[in-house]
């Protein structure tokens, strides 16, 4: 029963960060769940959860992770692969050599395994933070894929270098070799197990489920993906594979299967709806169990006498972990100026080989402004897995002694996380104020061109049918009232998306375009929304009964749904 409603207790919290982050704009939204979750933590009286490392990267990283990489684009990913792989494994590599080092120089007591491994902790940045950060700032979208891939990738890199790094302290041996072997087995290998499981799952799923029966087993299809991370998760680490990796990879696995998925109406917007519920849910109890940690953590930093690195004061402590955040924030910057300059050098030997001039390129030969790379760099919030990764610090060394300031390792990690994620709520408003994102009149032209070809396609489709049914008609001997409906139908349809093919035509200036779309959208919702009151005073007056009601307001719902997404993008 205690755990029952302390489960009750935290989704009603959960989704009480929710509405109270709209009341705190200037607040993002994991730093007032962090606070709500330590208030309700402290003082010894409050609530309490043990958070179990593996049961955490389990139950809550694993799904985040494999929506995320079930949403990226997968285009975008390969063309930006350089910048993300950069930034997931080189970066992190960087980290933890140079930051290591440096947390030696402030610790020299402490082993430099120990402070290896303190820095592959603090090495992966977490998504979801930057995103609620940046979600309400001007962030170019190039600069935002980078992070978001960057966040799927370094989560597997800095565990794997975490997992070496422990063990090289507890037991005292390591070898250079071995270690990168078994990282790109263990990398390597946590991608083929995902991919591998999400490919015989959709195998199943089209020649077994969907083709036999169809939207029939939508619930019970959308209970099957919902499972297939932890399935993911469980078999690569049961394998002795990166977990992470492989939810990850089982996420893109099911982007592109469901691409090719063009029917399964119901499917697809129940997953949808399903998704973002659990995401939220996710994402808001992954931060109060954070705000949960806090108390102990502080606790234990200030009773614990560190005999191994001295007795801190708090002050001290906070000072420290200042330190250290700097110290990651400094090596980021470096690490993307460098890679920066690589990129654009190998750029232009490669044109220099090929034996093409050496022209201003808009993509990425140019020059990366300081203010994005501050913004890259301040983008750098540390979250859920470095305190799952440091609350995983085993408790003894191999000789049965205990591991050296494990409570101070806790404590700098955690600081760390808040550090990054207060300077980055100060830090990215003020780079991004007023910055001027030009508009992205490639995807505009991608649009354009595919409402273009969706609506000839739609033309011949409806020339193609009416051909056909006019030829069942005669054969059939259809009345003549029938067949003139047919043709009305068919010729308004056809003069619909004519015209909007000459709305979407090149001819069509862009803002012209742009304020042409929004009109006809909000005209289109008016009328929606008058047709769903009259159904629904229909119904006060006992004109129609419940069952019509609600498949009336569901088409007028789902016309609405179709208007409304994306933000308000017009849909056609």
């Amino acid at each position: 029963m205690n755990t029952l409603i302390l489960v009750l207790i935290l989704l009603l919290v959960a989704s009480a960060t929710g509405v109270i982050a709209r009341f705190l704009p200037s607040l993002p939204t994991p730093l007032v769940q962090i606070i709500l979750g330590a208030i309700l933590a402290w003082p010894a009286s409050g609530l309490h959860v043990e958070l179990e490392p593996e049961i955490f990267l389990l139950l809550f990283i694993a799904p985040l992770l494999f929506s995320d990489a079930r949403r990226f684009p997968q285009r975008e990913f390969m063309i930006l692969r350089g910048p993300i792989l950069a930034l997931a494994l080189g970066l992190v590599l960087f980290t933890v050599v140079g930051v290591g080092y440096f947390i030696h120089l402030l610790f020299p007591v402490l082993p430099l395994a120990i402070c290896f491994a303190l820095a592959a902790i603090l090495s992966p940045t977490d998504a979801v933070a930057v995103s609620s950060i940046s979600g309400r700032l001007p962030v170019p979208p190039r600069l935002m894929r980078v992070l978001e891939g960057e966040s799927l990738m370094n989560d597997a890199s800095g565990l794997v270098a975490f997992k070496f790094a422990v063990a090289a302290a507890i037991t005292g041996t390591f070898s250079l070799a071995d270690a990168t072997l078994s990282f790109f087995i263990i990398a390597v290998g946590g991608l083929v197990v995902g991919a591998l499981l999400a490919l015989g799952f959709n195998f199943v799923r089209t020649r077994l489920i969907e083709r036999h029966l169809g939207e029939a087993t939508t619930v019970q299809v959308i209970l099957l993906v919902l499972l297939l991370p932890f399935a993911a998760f469980l078999l690569a680490e049961h394998l002795g594979m990166s977990g992470i990796l492989s939810a990850v990879a089982a996420g893109m696995v099911m982007n592109r299967a469901d691409i090719k998925r063009v029917g399964q109406l119901h499917t697809r917007m129940q997953t949808q709806s399903v998704w973002e519920m659990l995401e939220f849910v996710l994402n808001a109890l992954v931060f109060l169990l954070l705000g949960f940690q806090l108390p102990a953590i502080i606790t234990g930093a200030l009773d614990h006498s560190l005999h191994d690195v001295g007795d801190f004061e708090f002050l001290r402590l906070l000072g420290y972990v200042a330190v250290i955040s700097i110290a990651l924030l400094v090596s980021r910057f470096v690490w993307i100026w460098l890679a920066s300059e690589v990129g654009r050098a190998l750029t232009r030997l490669a044109g220099a080989i090929r034996g093409q001039p050496r022209l201003p390129s808009p993509n990425g030969n140019a020059r990366v402004p300081l203010r994005l790379m501050l913004a890259a760099t301040l983008a750098g919030i540390r979250g859920t897995i470095t305190l799952a990764a440091a609350l995983s610090l085993p408790q003894v060394m191999a000789d049965g002694t205990p591991l050296p300031a494990r409570e101070l390792l806790i404590f700098l990690a955690t600081g760390v996380i808040l550090f990054t994620l207060i300077v980055g709520s100060v830090g990215l408003p003020l780079v991004l104020r007023n910055l001027k994102i030009p508009n992205d009149t490639h995807e505009f032209e991608e649009e354009r061109r595919a409402r273009i070809a969706g609506a000839e396609a739609a033309i011949y489709r409806i020339e193609r049918f009416h051909h056909d049914r006019t030829g069942e008609f005669a054969e059939a001997k259809t009345n003549d009232e029938t067949i003139m409906a047919f043709n009305d139908i068919s010729g308004q349809l056809m003069a619909y998306y004519r015209e909007r093919l000459t709305l979407h035509s090149a001819d069509t200036a862009t803002p012209q375009l742009e304020m042409t779309r929004q009109l006809e959208r909000e005209t289109r919702l008016e009328a929606l929304r008058a047709e769903r009151r009259e159904y629904y005073k229909l119904r006060e007056r006992d004109r129609i009964n419940d069952n019509v009601l609600r498949k009336l307001v569901r088409e007028v719902d789902l016309a609405e749904a179709a208007l409304t997404s994306d933000q308000g993008a017009s849909v056609h």
